[in-house]
């Protein structure tokens, strides 16, 4: 297997697969292929044994169903284009290694891969559209890719080293890293700073890669083009609060 990460803001993953090799993502998340790429949906796969391992990989924020995009007869080229924009990362996890990824993260994987949830835990109604916060675990042994929104900054902590971090912002990190979420210090901080109820604590050792861009950001960015206003607007206007509204849509389907 062969790739290729092209373009910055918006990039495209391409993978180019020797005859028999298999790329594994959720349905319809690919941009373009190959005549020589078939597909096969599936639940049996990504780690999952029987139905209910399947079930667990969704809840975790993957999908029930799974395809696998196989070469035959011929090499083959399948594309994956970012959703938002941001960054892709390649991911080389051994086997008995895992990393925790945000639960829109996952793009694409060799086989091998084990999706399953790593950290579940309900922040109120007013946070996160009331779903709470998630975390995914990936295992190998794979190369796998994630996609991190707006730009990408890496932290290497060393042991005990603590970084305090606001939970939509956590991109990725190894498991070797302890995770737990804690509430802001201060009264006056909690209520009136705008900064919300919680962070994240992580605690080193090990990598940490943080996303400067989170999708209620987004959402919350792009509003006021949404809103019963733009009906007065111009035409311009009104077309670019058209192209907002499926760019958001796209967002929260996946």
């Amino acid at each position: 297997m062969q790739h290729t990460i092209t373009g910055t803001t918006m990039p495209v993953l391409q993978i180019g697969l020797a005859p028999g090799e298999t790329i594994i993502a959720e349905p319809g998340e690919f941009a373009w292929m190959t005549e020589s790429i078939t597909l096969n949906t599936t639940t049996q796969t990504a780690g999952a044994r029987g139905l209910f391992g399947a079930i667990g990989r969704a809840l975790s924020g993957g999908g029930l169903f799974m395809t696998e995009y196989t070469a035959q007869g011929s090499p083959g080229l399948i594309s994956f284009a970012a959703k938002v924009p941001g960054s892709i990362h390649q991911l080389d996890v051994p086997a008995g290694h895992s990393y925790m990824i945000h639960k829109h993260g996952f793009l694409c994987a060799t086989p091998g891969v084990q999706l399953s949830t790593g950290f579940q835990r309900q922040l109120g109604a007013g946070i996160f559209g009331g779903n709470g916060f998630l975390l995914q675990r990936l295992q190998g042994p794979c190369t796998a890719f994630v996609e991190l929104g707006g730009e990408s900054v890496m932290y290497d902590l060393r042991p005990g080293e603590t970084l305090r971090v606001h939970p939509g912002h956590i991109g990725m990190f190894q498991e070797t890293v302890s995770f737990d979420i804690v509430m802001l210090r201060g009264i006056k901080n909690m209520f009136f700073g705008g900064d919300g109820l919680y962070v994240a604590r992580l605690t080193g050792p090990g990598k940490v890669w943080l996303q400067s861009m989170t999708v209620p950001n987004l959402a919350h960015a792009l509003a006021p083009y949404l809103s019963g206003e733009t009906v007065q607007a111009s035409p311009t206007q009104i077309g670019g609060a058209a192209v907002a509204g499926s760019i958001l849509g796209d967002i929260f389907r996946s």
